[in-house]
């Protein structure tokens, strides 16, 4: 099997890493061929961060980014199909949500090369979101479409997509949770704080950060923390923050960006986590950390349903009752994700499909 991967995000490169350590280990006859769309820039992306997580390095990069989402996608698809072309892949494998993923998805549907897309079916019903509709326009062009959740089958299920392209596989970030765990790094810094005793945040989303009354309705409810907050300031959320003339309430304490090794740490060792992230409200459940979403609605919906998540938006009086309120998660992290086994069970389908 010839299967050819497009990631275009730090998050997507953790995500698919898992997926081809199981690749080489179990399916060594195949071939992966790693397409890095260029979308996120991440300066943090150096040779340390391959060698450190563990990931193979995209064969290809098209260096396409910094347009709006039109133009990435329209620049993406250009180069994309040159080169599903001359590689002639059995699948093209896409994750998520982003313009990347899109891209992928458009591209190989296009060329009537078979689509595979790794969490498929999430739904936060909120069009207005770019991910949202990139979302739904993927599932609707795969061939192959991997579940995370049973909510997230009966999401493809009520829009008409059929049974026999869906798999429910659990999902591919609790694989790469237990990979990292042990392999977390305490940031340097940290020393002057206590585990266990503090509430870890991140805020990058273009919805709050770029809205002046919501980072004010954000700051005023993290002023109330009754534990310090340490926040790994984003440089969009830096900037928009200097823009907007607010300052960070003396409960915060701001710290450069951190890799990724050491953003597994402080999850795994922080109180509670208070993000307006997607994959930080999973990881904190996969960490046993009860979460505040600084978002209105959410693609992770089970997480709420459980009770180990909560919606506040940016409203001060609910981000303070949460921090206030929110307990550590019980039961078992396993329970809605899968057993940590994601990765060879959609490469089993995959395997499957190219033999057919």
């Amino acid at each position: 099997m010839k299967l050819l991967t497009v990631i275009g995000a730090r998050p997507q490169f953790i995500k698919a890493a898992t997926v081809s350590r199981a690749l080489a280990a179990h399916h060594p006859d195949s071939r992966e061929i790693l397409v890095h769309t260029g979308q996120h820039y991440d300066a943090n992306m150096s040779d340390v961060f391959f060698d450190e997580l563990d990931i193979p390095r995209p064969g290809h990069h098209l260096g396409i980014g910094g347009g709006s989402h039109g133009q990435n996608t329209g620049r993406m698809l250009e180069k994309l199909d040159a080169l599903m072309v001359q590689e002639k892949p059995d699948w093209v494998l896409v994750y998520g949500d982003t313009d990347s993923t899109l891209a992928g998805a458009l591209a190989a549907a296009k060329l009537h090369i078979p689509v595979a897309h790794v969490e498929a079916g999430l739904r936060s019903f909120n069009r207005r979101m770019p991910e949202e509709i990139n979302r739904v326009l993927t599932d609707h062009v795969a061939d192959l479409l991997f579940a995370p959740t049973q909510l997230a089958l009966r999401n493809l299920q009520k829009e008409g997509i059929a049974d026999s392209k869906i798999h429910v596989v659990g999902d591919v970030m609790y694989d790469a949770a237990l990979y990292y765990r042990p392999l977390a790094r305490k940031p340097a810094w940290f020393d002057a704080l206590k585990v266990g005793e503090f509430a870890l945040c991140t805020i990058h989303r273009a919805e709050n950060t770029d809205d002046p009354e919501r980072m004010r309705g954000i700051l005023a409810g993290l002023a109330e923390s009754p534990l310090p907050v340490v926040l790994p300031l984003h440089p969009r959320t830096r900037k928009q923050l200097a823009q907007f003339h607010l300052g960070l309430p003396d409960t915060v304490r701001a710290v450069d960006p951190v890799g990724y090794l050491e953003m597994v740490w402080l999850e795994s060792h922080c109180r509670l986590v208070v993000t307006d992230s997607g994959g930080v409200q999973k990881e904190a459940y996969f960490h046993g950390k009860p979460c505040v979403t600084l978002r209105d609605e959410t693609e992770w919906v089970e997480l709420v349903e459980v009770g180990a998540n909560v919606l506040v938006g940016t409203d001060e009086a609910r981000i303070q009752n949460a921090l206030a309120s929110m307990r550590p998660c019980v039961g078992d992290q396993q329970h809605l994700y899968g057993q940590g086994d994601s990765a060879q069970r959609l490469l089993d389908q995959l395997i499957r499909g190219a033999s057919h």
